[in-house]
């Protein structure tokens, strides 16, 4: 399924849509703009999408209309910006996070080139985590090869060598391996790779970058890298039910069902972004998540007395916050009670 979130320009959740996912994703884009106008209006809304929802048709209908948009690019569009990575000018949105604006070449898109410091660590472990692999498996083939005793075929090898790099993807460009003939080996054959520096030296200076396109020519770099990021974050929260909480739509048996788990996805976002905006204006950051992580040491407990007649009072009683806790507690305006009342069940055993 495909959904559409309505959002303020700060990120507040308003309302969704739900389309049809069993078809590719460029083309519900006609469909979902007419479905969301008709049911909210047109306003000066921005359309924001990720790269596997983009096409040049789609951004010509959105453009012609006077849409506008913020949009991801695929990753091959940053060969275009190679002289804007070498050389600048960069500017610093937050620690970590560089951005700059790149005219397009037709005078009405910017292009947003993002890099980041954490993205940047992250593609580099995994590039080198798929090359070790590629190594490991090419040293294995070439000491086959050398301790066989009868003819290789070269095609049989150069398909290992190909599945061997379709495996590993991430990093197949940066080897050059040959499959060559050895008439003083009872095998025939001999492999021989070696690094393509060229592409080297591009991994290093891509990596942790993404482009943006937009046609929006009146805001700042940052502001339009923080309307995107929203997408990411909403993103982010509809995919924890599938993966922390296990709660994949597809097992569900009706579409209503389906809804309904759509519909706590959604309520469940509202919820995190208010408690975000709370904290903010609390001055406590803007992640809720090391909020929980704070508060969730907070227990209660469960004090019980024996009477003289048999029967037993019991008694739920908060812990008292450390002075961290209490520190937060005050900030955001809350007090914890004392004690709390046990469930009815409980309180009759």
């Amino acid at each position: 399924m495909c959904i559409g979130l309505v959002v303020t320009t700060d990120g507040m959740p308003l309302g969704y849509e739900v389309f049809a996912g069993n078809r590719n994703d460029v083309t519900t884009v006609e469909e979902i703009v007419e479905a969301v106008e008709a049911k909210y209006g047109r306003a000066r809304r921005i359309w924001v999408m990720d790269r596997g929802m983009v096409s040049e048709d789609n951004l010509e209908f959105l453009a012609s209309s006077g849409r506008r948009y913020i949009v991801g690019t695929p990753r091959s569009e940053l060969k275009r910006f190679e002289r804007e990575l070498l050389e600048g000018p960069w500017s610093a949105i937050r620690e970590g996070l560089e951005v700059q604006l790149c005219p397009g070449p037709d005078g009405q898109e910017t292009f947003i080139l993002c890099r980041s410091a954490d993205r940047g660590e992250k593609e580099k472990a995994i590039r080198e985590r798929f090359a070790a692999r590629i190594i490991e498996a090419v040293t294995r083939l070439q000491r086959r090869l050398r301790r066989a005793r009868k003819p290789a075929n070269a095609a049989d090898v150069s398909r290992q060598i190909g599945r061997l790099l379709e495996r590993n993807r991430r990093a197949a460009g940066l080897f050059d391996i040959r499959v060559c003939e050895a008439p003083d080996r009872p095998s025939g054959l001999r492999v021989t790779w070696r690094h393509r520096t060229a592409w080297a030296e591009w991994a290093n200076l891509s990596e942790g970058c993404y482009l943006l396109r937009s046609n929006i020519a009146d805001w700042a770099p940052e502001d339009l890298w923080r309307a995107y990021i929203q997408l990411t974050h909403a993103e982010a929260a509809f995919r924890i039910h599938k993966s922390d909480l296990d709660l994949r739509p597809i097992w569900h048996q009706r579409a209503e069902r389906v809804q309904a788990h759509i519909l706590v996805c959604f309520l469940a976002y509202v919820l995190w972004k208010t408690l975000e905006r709370w904290q903010s204006q609390a001055g406590l950051g803007d992640s809720p998540r090391t909020l929980f992580d704070e508060l969730r040491r907070i227990q209660s407990t469960d004090v019980v007395l024996p009477t003289t007649d048999g029967r037993e009072l019991r008694l739920r009683c908060v812990v008292r916050p450390d002075k961290a806790q209490a520190a937060l507690l005050d900030r955001l305006g809350l007090r914890l009670p004392e004690r709390v009342r046990p469930p009815r069940l409980l309180a009759r055993m």
